[in-house]
């Protein structure tokens, strides 16, 4: 089998050696060559491609692991070079939209394609780092890269559903972390911090999903209310010098909500999580 890697950045030399260390018959592309691309492409024995040609057409299956603002690109010409059958697997973070776009391309030219979003760091667990991955590529990709011994997750759903899902635990987990540091750093200065996180045991023993469903369903009810409390929240860490970077924009979202509720009423008084989802994705109107 021959496996085509576009882009010998961190993600494409790791899955380049990997790959290559299975047997795998590899042809690489990189417009810029770095010292340590040009270091592996040297000993494995293998020339670099500049950019796409005629001559990928041989490939089986592309990697591709540029950036995502030209993975779109890169993956219509291949699309419009690979035979009937080919694999296409973009590793990058780019726009959902964009690799189904991308897709789109790939199926007209009856090509498979796997959206592949990388959710761990490829400097510390190198090609065993877990892989997210979605399209009607997903299970072909997935057994190409068994040999690797990686955390392959098939997501049954549309080629741009795992970097969605990405993006959208980013938001999470990013937004965790930004609160995680305000909140540490004022209960450290308070000299309350193991305190603090006995306060927080009760969301600690509850599941992760029971909580996030829980907020959301309370919080159309209650959102003018906690508002308030947003703000002395704020006040408060104003007071300590530590003013909160990111509550101004926690409080938008809680009087967004309120306004909402001055427009249109809540379905019922106690809503269940589909219906303040709906009631939420449907803004009144102004």
């Amino acid at each position: 089998m021959k496996v085509a890697l576009i882009g010998l950045g961190e993600v494409g030399r790791c899955f380049a050696q990997a790959l290559h260390a299975q047997g795998m018959e590899l042809i690489l592309v990189e417009r810029e060559i770095s010292e340590a691309a040009a270091a592996l492409a040297q000993r494995m024995g293998i020339a670099p491609h500049a950019a796409v040609g005629p001559w990928l057409r041989e490939a089986h299956a592309v990697l591709v692991c540029s950036t995502g603002l030209e993975s779109r690109t890169i993956s219509i010409q291949c699309s419009q070079i690979l035979q009937a059958g080919a694999l296409i697997a973009d590793f990058t973070t780019a726009d959902p939209a964009h690799k189904r776009e991308a897709a789109a391309a790939a199926h007209e030219r009856l090509i498979q394609y796997a959206d592949v979003a990388i959710m761990g760091g490829i400097s510390l667990t190198h090609a065993r780092t877990p892989l997210l991955v979605s399209g009607d590529g997903a299970d072909r990709l997935a057994a190409l890269l068994a040999p690797l011994q990686g955390a392959v997750r098939v997501v049954q759903g549309e080629a741009g559903d795992a970097i969605a899902l990405k993006l959208l635990r980013s938001v999470f987990t990013k937004g965790l972390e930004a609160l995680g540091v305000e909140v540490l750093v004022a209960a450290q200065r308070q000299g309350v911090r193991e305190q603090l996180y006995e306060v927080l045991a009760d969301i600690d023993s509850t599941p992760l999903r029971d909580f996030v469903d829980m907020v959301v369903r309370t919080h159309v009810v209650h959102a003018a209310r906690r508002a308030h409390e947003v703000e002395q929240a704020a006040q408060q860490l104003a007071l300590l010098g530590l003013p909160s970077r990111v509550l101004p924009g926690v409080r938008e979202r809680f009087a967004a909500t309120a306004a909402q509720r001055e427009r249109r009423p809540l379905p019922q008084e106690q809503p269940t999580l589909e219906q303040a989802l709906d009631w939420l994705d449907t803004p009144a109107a102004p």
